[in-house]
């Protein structure tokens, strides 16, 4: 089986002193349930799990609030006691019996020497159709998005897997290795991060057969739709969802979606697919000061799909041509790029992903920052580019206005740092625009933040 990197969080979670139940969050078909059973495997935990669709009629049970009663079931189910030494409890699929949410409170208070993790899918919906709050402050949330780049490479080619845990700015990338990264990034780029997805690969290398889970994949979740949206919904969901990556990059304008319905509607189900996390919003900040959400314009935004792989698969881009990517033109590989780092910046398994980029627009020129993030006190601005070269015009206009002396740059180059001195023009008049770039290969985005605090070491600045 595949490693995750979120078993380390499972493992901090269990051993917590003060352990509240625990909810795994994410879009379906990214390997919750997996997750969960091959941590209790690999720790020798007896495993109680309860699939709750499957068992609907439990849902009265949870709404007494009754914890006896609701494990005297739960036991009934399973075969297991709730007793046995080390035994974790598993709700999966939470969403299908609204008030086992509730009960999770009674768990916590009542139960604290029994683990319990649920799972779901679509919260959000199952809590907007019911009147009880959440029990904040007596359950803790974690976010599961599919495989990244760094679990592909541990599945698929364990050896390179230290040149990016172990990766320091002080230490140069052997060039075989970056040679190496750079190809097996090509290949995530096909193949993405979806378990099934990146299972077939591993065993079998077959581009058809990895082609085959893409379109089955893409075929349940519209097939899945009607879970989520009225009937009068699913012809439109079924439409921005297969409009999605293809505007990956882009600010989102409801007329390249479609002309025939009400941006009402569409701004609509672009809410549930988000909801859903088979699509993430990313705002326009104005990055006037910490934290970036708090000062973001919420009718300017643009799209990450939920996996590069599944974007590919819809936009058409087979192997053929994203085996030489980017080396050979695509009519999207700015976007394919961009996909890949916005998907990795999203990945924090604590609270909810969020993340933000910088546009200004003027009568004489435009300028944007594809990502802009928040690390401590920092406000950094991300460029990506999916070659080796590309104009850094709109970084240099971003770190004037704001006096930010640390930009990031993804592309396809080695690893650097280099003092960037230049002029620039303003609207008052010529400006300097002196600050440190630091340039990292697109394979090396999970790898920045630890970069980052390295760099904090050396910095000392407030934004302005």
């Amino acid at each position: 089986m595949m490693d995750r990197l979120a078993e380390t969080h499972l493992k901090t979670w269990i051993n917590k002193s003060n352990r509240k139940p625990l909810v795994i969050r994410g879009a379906r078909q990214v390997g919750k349930s997996t997750l969960v059973r091959e941590f209790a495997r690999k720790n020798k935990k007896p495993l109680i799990e309860i699939n709750l669709e499957r068992h609907l009629f439990l849902d009265d049970i949870f709404k007494t609030l009754d914890t006896e009663a609701a494990l005297r079931e739960i036991e009934a189910l399973s075969g297991i006691p709730v007793s046995a030494p080390g035994a974790i409890l598993f709700l999966d699929e939470i969403q299908s019996t609204p008030h086992a949410l509730q009960l999770l409170r009674y768990f916590y208070e009542e139960k604290k020497d029994l683990p319990v993790i649920a799972a779901g899918s679509l919260l959000e919906f199952t809590l907007a159709e019911h009147s009880f709050p959440m029990p904040v402050g007596r359950i803790e949330y974690m976010h599961l998005g599919p495989m990244t780049f760094t679990e592909f490479i541990l599945a698929a080619e364990p050896s390179l897997t230290r040149y990016i845990q172990d990766f320091s700015m002080t230490s140069p990338l052997p060039a075989a290795a970056h040679e190496k990264l750079k190809k097996k990034q090509r290949e995530y780029v096909f193949i993405g991060g979806m378990p099934e997805a990146v299972q077939i690969w591993c065993d079998t290398r077959s581009v058809r057969e990895a082609a085959d889970v893409h379109r089955s994949i893409a075929d349940t979740y519209q097939d899945d739709f009607s879970k989520y949206a009225q009937s009068h919904q699913l012809a439109l969901m079924q439409r921005v969802f297969r409009t999605i990556p293809r505007l990956v990059g882009d600010k989102v304008k409801y007329s390249n979606i479609s002309r025939e319905h009400p941006s009402k509607k569409i701004k609509e189900i672009i809410d549930l697919l988000s909801k859903a996390k088979i699509c993430h919003r990313i705002y326009h900040s104005h990055c006037s000061g910490l934290p970036l959400n708090a000062d973001i314009k919420e009718t300017v935004y643009k799209l990450v799909f939920m996996d590069v792989g599944l974007m590919n698969h819809i936009c058409g881009n087979d192997w053929t041509y994203l085996q030489s990517f980017p080396e050979q033109d695509l009519v999207n590989e700015g976007a394919i790029a961009e996909q890949f780092i916005g998907q990795h910046l999203l990945t924090v398994p604590h609270g909810s992903p969020t993340l933000n980029y910088w546009v200004r627009q003027a009568r004489t020129s435009n300028a944007e920052i594809d990502y802009v993030i928040s690390h401590g006190p920092w406000i950094i601005p991300v460029e990506v580019k999916s070659g080796k070269s590309g104009s850094l015009k709109s970084l240099q206009q971003f770190v004037t206005k704001k006096n930010i002396p640390l930009a990031v740059r993804f592309d396809l180059n080695p690893p650097g740092l280099q003092k960037i001195v230049h002029r620039i023009s303003t609207e008052t008049g010529i400006e300097s625009a002196d600050y440190s770039l630091l340039s990292l290969p697109l394979y090396l985005v999970e790898a920045l933040p630890e970069i980052l605090n390295k760099l904090r070491e050396q910095f000392t600045y407030t934004a302005q």
